[in-house]
């Protein structure tokens, strides 16, 4: 095989005309190598006549207008003495078939779709130049960037060629480091949660985060704006995103340059109309925001969303509700004023979904917050646009609008599925459970219904567990979640309390959000608890409740959850309350009680001061005490400076841990940076405090036993290392009893990805 080579172009005029002479007369034209083209066709171009006078300009513009033909591999033109101008021509050959060879990750259709050569079109060098930079404009969509594409032809009979283009497919270009420049108040480990590009790590070769994709690029430019916006920052803007390309054309740096700009506080709320029969003073109870809670533009979308819905109610189907922002930057102060002002008549005619293979059409629906015949609302739009993101089962999420008629239009909306299942490994070694495996593999988005479902085991030297959990968001076709788990866990207590325990069981729940922020679950647990190898040493409190028991509750949990992230909190609070009662059928009865708060501060930036409280409760009735596996422990992980239940009543003798019926854990700790943001490490302080109350049916004369609070206070550190976050504390305890067991090093090492 050979590629095809151009030939010479000329213009060749015989010494009887001067090289510097202004015209050449033309008596006659004669054209050689024409097999398919015309000669009509050739003197339209020429655009020379006969019994005419030419000049060497006119001659000259002949050739390029044939060459530009694409018809021709070589032209050459002459003018002889006696006026005849030979036109000599080799036609380029037609191709007879288009072939592709190497493509493994994309398919011969799409590469077909995006050439312009095609069989029995002409062949021509540049054309194919042309189809090869759009073959590897489909590689680089795809996020392979070192792709090769090399021309081969194989010549047929009668001037046909079959034109191969051979394809080095490459590895798909990576991200190797992601920088963020310009941020003060949100390190790397904040920004990076927010993006969708991820910096490549072995860990992640079942996701594709990892993938440089320009689209994904400007994508986390609006997630870095709403993260920002949503926190106070109403001036903040990014600068620039650069993706700068490896020299081997293997991975990507992405740097995105922010300008975070002035945090505001709310100082004035005010809705402003021009519709006369609309009362602004009216609609302040409809405000999320209140003066002196940080700029939200979350909250400000949501406001205007409610205020539509009011509106609407009231018969007022067509408003168009602007937010303008009257800053006060010297002061950190804006005011916000809701602009309500007479929308367009236009109703919502059809809601058209593509781009969708696998989900299917009513879990997108489902999201809108707007339905065919509805008035068409631009704020409603934008709701349901972030709805559909919010499911994170595409990479892309565009909505258009297409006029109909007068007052019609239709909603098309065009999605790009990306992967929304992943599979969980994780190795790590912790202080209090010694070396761990766990593995599992989790969908989101089972049988495209937006369904949860997920299965994992985790062994350690300590307890073992195996979870498989299902959850329907969308049950009864409501907002309503509802799911189940079953699972089994094994765990070693022997140093301790001298006795091993397992729990099998399944958990059915449902769940609901009554606010954005407020959101309760109920559920029902049926386990059976068991106490085996129990020490012939061991306390006669644990020899006692040898053996196994069932256990039927019914409970539920409501939370408030205010923070600005779930991952990496630093401002807001979390509250919640739980309770359960068992008794409904099996051996347990019992009633208990768990609440928990915490308060998170940036004291400066990045400096994290967080407030926790942690209190429970369990009695029996009926005659029933609370048994080892439903009692509180505190020390290890919860009360750090001590030993797994590290504190309460203990065994006079055996010195085994019998649990408490209440608990209280609380403290305080602050995040700081430490110079090594870089590499993820940050340091911390803490002081912690716990108490814990004894079990109703222990003889005080048996047991070491003292309810007074312990307290602890130490230091530590935090990295979130390519293979997962490593925790490393130290602590001392200050208050304790003589019979606690303490822990000053504590160690956690372990991914879960």
């Amino acid at each position: 095989m050979k590629i095809l080579q151009t030939g010479t172009i000329a213009v060749a005029l015989l010494s009887s005309v001067s090289a510097h002479a202004a015209s050449v007369y033309v008596r006659d034209i004669n054209i050689d190598g024409l097999q398919r083209v015309e000669r009509e066709t050739v003197l339209s171009y020429v655009d020379i006549k006969k019994n005419t006078s030419s000049s060497d300009k006119k001659l000259d513009e002949a050739l390029k207008q044939l060459y530009s033909t694409g018809l021709f591999n070589d032209v050459s033109l002459n003018v002889t003495p006696d006026g005849i101008l030979n036109i000599k021509v080799e036609e380029n050959p037609i191709i007879n078939q288009v072939l592709f060879d190497g493509n493994d990750k994309v398919d011969d259709e799409m590469l077909t779709s995006e050439i312009r050569l095609s069989p029995r079109s002409t062949y021509s060098r540049s054309k194919v130049q042309e189809d090869i930079q759009r073959i590897l404009e489909v590689y680089k969509r795809s996020g392979r960037y070192a792709a090769v594409v090399e021309p081969q032809i194989i010549k047929r009979d009668q001037n046909r060629v079959d034109l191969i283009f051979k394809i080095d497919e490459g590895p798909l270009a990576v991200i190797d480091k992601v920088n963020f420049i310009g941020n003060k108040h949100y390190d790397f480990d904040d920004l990076q949660e927010v993006i969708m590009s991820k910096e490549s790590r072995w860990y992640r070769i079942f996701s594709s985060s990892e993938n440089y994709d320009a689209e994904k690029t400007n994508y986390d430019k609006e997630l870095l704006r709403r993260f920002y916006y949503k926190r106070g920052y109403a001036d903040f803007r990014v600068v620039s995103a650069v993706a700068e390309l490896s020299p081997d054309s293997k991975s990507f740096v992405v740097t995105y340059v922010l300008d975070e700009g002035k945090r505001y506080k709310v100082n004035k709320i005010e809705a402003v109309s021009d519709i006369t029969d609309i009362r602004p003073e009216a609609l302040n109870e409809y405000m999320e925001l209140e003066v002196g809670d940080w700029y939200n533009n979350d909250k400000v979308e949501k406001t205007i969303t409610v205020l539509t819905d009011e509106l609407g109610k009231k018969g007022f189907a067509f408003v168009d509700i602007t937010p303008e922002l009257v800053k006060d930057t010297e002061n950190g102060k804006v005011d916000i004023l809701f602009h309500i002002n007479e929308g367009q008549r236009i109703f919502v005619d059809r809601i058209n979904i593509k781009g969708n293979t696998r989900t299917h059409d009513e879990v997108i629906r489902r999201e809108f917050r707007l339905e065919e015949g509805d008035a068409f609302n631009v704020s409603k739009i934008k709701d349901s646009r972030r709805n559909v993101e919010n499911l994170d089962y595409f990479s892309k999420v565009d909505i258009s609008t297409t006029p109909k008629d007068a007052n019609k239009a239709d909603l098309d909306v065009t999605v790009e599925e990306k992967s929304t299942g992943y599979f969980n490994v994780g190795v790590g070694y912790s202080t209090v459970n010694g070396a761990l495996v766990r593995a599992g593999v989790t969908e989101n988005n089972f049988r495209g219904l937006g369904q949860h479902l997920s299965l994992d085991a985790g062994v350690s030297q300590r307890p073992q567990d195996y979870n498989l959990s299902f959850t329907e968001p969308y049950f009864l076709n409501r907002r309503l979640r509802a799911g189940f788990d079953i699972f089994r866990t094994e765990e070693d207590y022997q140093d301790e309390s001298s006795y091993d325990s397992s729990y099998t069981g399944g958990r059915l729940r449902t769940g609901w959000n009554y606010t954005d922020d407020l959101s309760q679950q109920v559920r029902y647990t049926l386990r059976e608890d068991e106490i085996t190898n129990v020490g012939s040493e061991a306390s006669k409190y644990i020899k006692e409740e040898e053996g196994s028991y069932v256990d039927s509750s019914i409970g539920q949990t409501i939370v408030y959850d205010k923070r600005d992230s779930a991952m990496f909190p630093k401002e807001g609070y979390f509250l919640s309350f739980s309770n359960d009662v068992a008794g409904l059928g099996g051996d347990e009865k019992y009633l208990k009680f768990d609440a928990k708060a915490y308060t998170y501060y940036t004291l400066a930036d990045y400096y994290t001061f967080k407030l926790f409280a942690n209190a429970g409760y369990i009695t029996g009735y009926g005659g029933k005490d609370v048994r080892l596996p439903n009692r509180y422990n505190l020390g290890g992980n919860t009360l750090r400076g001590f030993d797994v239940a590290g504190i309460g009543a203990r065994d006079k003798y055996t010195k085994d841990a019998l649990g408490g019926n209440w608990m209280v854990y609380t403290g305080g700790e602050v995040n700081f940076p430490i110079g090594l943001d870089e590499v993820g490490i940050k340091g911390r302080t803490f002081v912690d405090m716990g108490m814990l109350g004894k079990p109703d049916n222990l003889n005080t004369a048996d047991v070491e036993y003292s309810s007074s609070p312990r307290v602890s206070a130490g230091f530590g550190f935090q990295w979130l290392s390519p293979m997962g976050q490593i925790d490393i504390d130290f602590g001392f305890p200050i208050v304790k009893e003589d019979y606690d067991e303490t822990q000053v090093f504590r160690l956690n090492f372990g991914t879960r990805l």
